[in-house]
Formats: structure tokens, sequence, C-alpha cells
């Protein structure tokens, strides 16, 4: 387990600055890009987590845009993909810190031995967090979000808190 995490951690890292370069070459066009990746096993299961997102700069402090989501996990009985798709929106304080709001609609479905769930639901993530310059026009955002419509006894997250690390170009 510890091998995975540490070689999946290296290719990140390797990703992310063989990336600062091409982010560096992003003219000054307004257009951002980036997202958060994740990878996780146990509990006989495997799962992949990716968030690509595109945005545009409305004043040097505020940034709107599109954002989707794909997580995937599979495990010998149980199986479940979610999409999600919305808008968002970053307020950044000096390029240390930010404010961020996301929504989100979710298409999901899971099945199991004794389970077949198709539904939707509607998230809105208000959160904030640190960022740290990677490089010219890139950044690492680490932060964390809360989902305020999260209802313990509908919702299919487990959580209405998420934790966040990713890289924006653009910025």
């Amino acid at each position: 387990m510890k091998k995975i995490i540490s070689l999946f951690a290296l290719m990140v890292t390797s990703l992310s600055f063989a990336q600062v370069s091409v982010g560096s070459t992003i003219s000054n066009s307004g257009w951002t890009f980036g997202g958060y990746a994740g990878l996780g096993t146990g509990s006989g299961g495997t799962s992949l987590y990716i968030t690509p997102r595109v945005g545009y700069k409305i004043s040097p402090d505020f940034e709107m845009g599109l954002s989707g989501n794909l997580t995937w996990y599979n495990a010998t009985y149980y199986k479940s993909t979610m999409i999600g798709v919305g808008p968002f929106a970053n307020y950044y304080f000096g390029r240390s810190a930010y404010l961020s709001g996301n929504f989100q609609e979710y298409f999901i479905s899971h099945t199991g031995n004794a389970t077949n769930v198709k539904k939707n639901e509607s998230v809105l993530y208000l959160g904030g967090g640190y960022m740290q310059r990677l490089g010219d026009r890139a950044y690492m955002q680490i932060g964390a979000m809360y989902n305020v419509l999260y209802d313990k006894e509908k919702s299919v997250f487990g959580s209405g808190f998420v934790p966040q690390v990713g890289i924006v170009f653009g910025l």
C-alpha cells in the first residue's frame, strides 16, 4: 500500500512540475485550467476521483467557470459511478488565499448485491484555502469545502466536508 501511495505521489509531483512549464506559456488571455485528482484503495475496492475545471478571470482577483467531476468506485460486491457538472466562482486574496463556491449536479449510479440505485443529487460547496506558487502563473491550492445542502438522511455522500488539493494554471 505504501509503495502505491509513494508511486502515485511521485507521478503527481512529476506531472505538476512537468506542466508548470506548459502553464507558463499560457497567454494573458484570462483563461484558467486545473483540477483535482485522487486514487484510493482499501476495504476491498479501488476508487478514482477526477475533477477538471476551466475558468475565466473576470478581474485579477475574481474567477468564474465550469467544473466537472467523475468519481468511480469498484469493489467485489459493489460498484459506483458519480458524474457531476456545474459552475464555480473563486475570489483570490493576494495569490496566497482564496474563497470558493461550487454548485454541482451529480448523476449517481450504485449497484451491489441487493441494490441498484440511480438518482441525482445537488450540492453547493462553499469554502476556501491556501495557495502556493509553483511557477509562472501556476499554483497549488490546498483547502476545504462544505456542502451546505448536505442532508445526512438523503445524501449518498458520507459527509458534507471535502478536503481539496489541486493545481491551477493561468492565474
